[in-house]
């Protein structure tokens, strides 16, 4: 690991923190913050040094508190978390150059997004000073859960007027998913929204008005981070698009990048000026250095987090014709529209492929009635058995790149043998395949909370699935056209593990 890169992994793995502004106030931040931090390190998670920093406190949670940065002990530091009145910033980071820290997270508002852009630029010279890497001023900082490090003020609980505790901002458990956002309040939203879908996060990072370590940085790093497989990422703006442009390039052939970009109005440019201070640019400029790039733009916030889940549970598709497996004929044309909506296609298969359609009609294996030339219906008399087999069938035919299983829980015949029987059929092959289930009561959400969990992403509806298909597509053609396909497929089916150790 390189210079550059230790600096940016002192964020996520610091062997000292101190907390600049730490608090026994209940509700605020500093208190929030230094408690993540204190039970963390109470719990053996987090292994490092832990200094709460507060003139007016003698101790907080148990941890003996300092006056200044300047009396901790030791003669350096890995990250300050910084807590205080904007005012006040300037003058903890001199002290942080004192003091030989290494980065430093300033969670404090009130600097370039509100017209205080000489005051940013002041912190920022001094930082540059004693080579101090700076994540924000406005932001929450990062999330790293094997390490401990959670700089999140956005307490984790709730107490109802009933006096029920309920989660609030859940922090996701370990993933492949990295999360990097320029907005803290999305950010918390996306860790909520993941974890509630059971998606694991690798790292989590809210950078806000982005005065020194930048998306770029960020993404720089994540390209050599083993945990992560693929990256999420909101932005307003981008800081340094020839940077952007020239480290998008490397990582996209490495892994998928998905880009959610607001302030596509000029209404949105204003707002995401006064929010983060960002500068606005043409919304076309933007699609086209995505595209140039390999990074997947998401149009939605839906989308953003489907495509996710896709790039990160599957391989992505080496051509765009998809067969389409299904026990229901309504919403299997509704996925051909969609297909054909996406650009993609549902062509027939191969002559070898009907023949074996053919054999088991034949042998009753399937009804002679079932439609077998793709869509593949199996009627509503399908069985676990009919299912399977068909899938395998299909992975098999030389014309078709990746598959869509319809696999409404509602039918008679259809139990959940089906479930585990594809998704270990998937791991033979490197074509991906995603799934429907509709339905939103009990059955609905088991079947489509055990694909996953079985890295087959499931979706609640065709043109969820056919959407998430055009990105396995897209990110397809995009390594293929780089020669990059195989070696990702490779790559990727290496790291995938077994359905067995998955159902443990």
């Amino acid at each position: 690991m390189d210079e550059s890169l230790r600096r940016i992994d002192a964020f996520f793995n610091p062997k000292s923190v101190a907390v600049v502004g730490a608090t026994k106030k209940v509700g605020k931040a500093g208190y929030v913050i230094f408690k993540n931090l204190a039970t963390n390190k109470q719990r053996s998670v987090f292994k490092g040094e832990l200094y709460p920093v507060n003139p007016g406190e003698d101790s907080i949670l148990g941890f003996k508190c300092f006056e200044s940065l300047s009396k901790v002990p030791g003669s350096e530091i890995d990250l300050a978390v910084i807590i205080v009145p904007a005012k006040f910033v300037a003058s903890v980071m001199e002290e942080a150059v004192t003091k030989k820290v290494k980065t430093a997270i300033i969670i404090t508002a009130g600097f370039k997004e509100v017209g205080n852009k000489d005051m940013e630029d002041q912190v920022i010279s001094i930082a540059k000073k004693g080579n101090i890497r700076i994540l924000g001023p406005n932001c929450l900082g990062v999330f790293y859960a094997k390490s401990g490090i959670d700089t999140l003020f956005l307490p984790e609980m709730k107490t109802l007027s009933t006096g029920e505790e309920v989660v609030a901002t859940p922090r996701p458990m370990p993933g492949s998913i990295a999360m990097i956002t320029q907005s803290g309040a999305f950010g918390c939203a996306a860790l909520d929204y993941l974890t509630g879908r059971q998606m694991g996060v690798s790292k989590f990072v809210s950078f806000g008005n982005k005065s020194d370590v930048s998306e770029s940085d960020i993404l720089n790093y994540l390209m050599h981070d083993a945990e992560t497989k693929v990256i999420l990422v909101y932005l307003e703006d981008v800081k340094g698009g020839r940077d952007f442009i020239k480290i998008a390039k490397q990582v996209t052939l490495k892994k998928p990048v998905v880009v959610i970009k607001s302030g596509r109005s000029n209404a949105g440019a204003r707002a995401a000026a006064s929010h983060t201070g960002a500068i606005a640019g043409s919304d076309k400029v933007y699609d086209a250095v995505f595209e140039q790039c390999g990074v997947i733009r998401a149009h939605s916030m839906e989308d953003f987090f489907d495509i996710g889940k896709a790039l990160a549970m599957q391989p992505p598709a080496s051509g765009n014709n998809i067969g389409i497996l299904t026990d229901a004929g309504g919403p299997g044309v509704m996925t051909v529209d969609e297909l054909e909506t996406q650009g993609l296609t549902a062509e027939h298969f191969c002559k070898e492929t009907d023949a074996k359609f053919d054999e088991l009609k034949k042998q009753g294996q399937i009804l002679a009635i079932a439609a077998t030339h793709n869509p593949v219906d199996l009627t509503g008399s399908v069985t676990d058995e009919q299912f399977t087999i068909s899938a395998d069938i299909m992975f098999q035919d030389k014309y078709t790149s990746g598959i869509i299983l319809l696999g409404l829980h509602h039918m008679p015949g259809l139990k959940e043998k089906y479930i585990d029987d594809i998704a270990k059929i998937s791991e033979k092959y490197t074509k991906p395949i995603v799934m429907v289930d509709i339905g939103e009561t009990e059955m609905a959400l088991y079947t489509r909370s055990r694909f996953d969990r079985l890295s087959v992403p499931s979706f609640s509806s065709p043109e969820d699935a056919a959407r998430a298909m055009k990105a396995l597509v897209w990110y397809g053609e995009y390594l293929k056209k780089n020669n990059a396909l195989d070696k990702y497929i490779t790559n990727f089916k290496k790291c995938a593990a077994p359905t067995q150790a998955k159902k443990r």
